[in-house]
């Protein structure tokens, strides 16, 4: 390591070009702190509106990555990278979805993803109405209804049935 320069002697020299050099990183890195804290206040709290294709159980097609909050982050004037962007899951349903953005090791801010496939269910998904549960009961409506209609129909067909036996 020596030789690399990845490592100094311990000696009185090399003792004082280490304390230099530490206080300046110290400097730069609260430098760096405190631009993540300014630039994290504009974007604590943002939601970011994702619109992608899913089925009808709100399951996506694909997944939403951290390139797409990125990208999403930077068509509002924000500027994040991949790195930063930590997803403790893939997110791969519609809904509102909380994503961590570290700017800083100290320094981090909570963002929301609001995934639909339209902008008229983002809006419905931003006033507080549950997609996936809305799908879900109109879909046991409709199988409700269908269940009904062939249940009459069986009922008319029995009922017809015994008369046009007995002519």
């Amino acid at each position: 390591l020596i030789p690399q320069g990845k490592a100094l002697r311990a000696n009185a020299a090399n003792r004082a070009r280490f304390e230099r050099e530490r206080a300046a990183i110290e400097k730069r890195n609260e430098e760096a702190k405190a631009a993540a804290a300014v630039s994290g206040q504009s974007l604590d709290g943002k939601v970011f509106r994702l619109i992608r294709s899913a089925g009808d159980t709100g399951q996506l097609y694909g997944s939403v990555s951290a390139r797409d909050i990125c990208t999403a982050a930077a068509e509002e004037g924000h500027k994040i990278g991949r790195n930063q962007v930590h997803l403790n899951k893939p997110i791969k349903e519609i809904g509102m979805h909380e994503v961590e953005i570290r700017l800083h090791p100290e320094v981090s801010v909570t963002v929301t993803a609001n995934v639909a496939r339209s902008p008229d269910e983002a809006d419905r998904q931003a006033s507080g109405e549950n997609i996936i549960e809305t799908l879900a009961t109109e879909q046991a409506e409709a199988q409700n209804e269908q269940s009904e209609a062939l249940a009459e129909a069986a009922a008319e067909r029995a009922a017809e049935g015994p008369a046009d036996n007995e002519e």
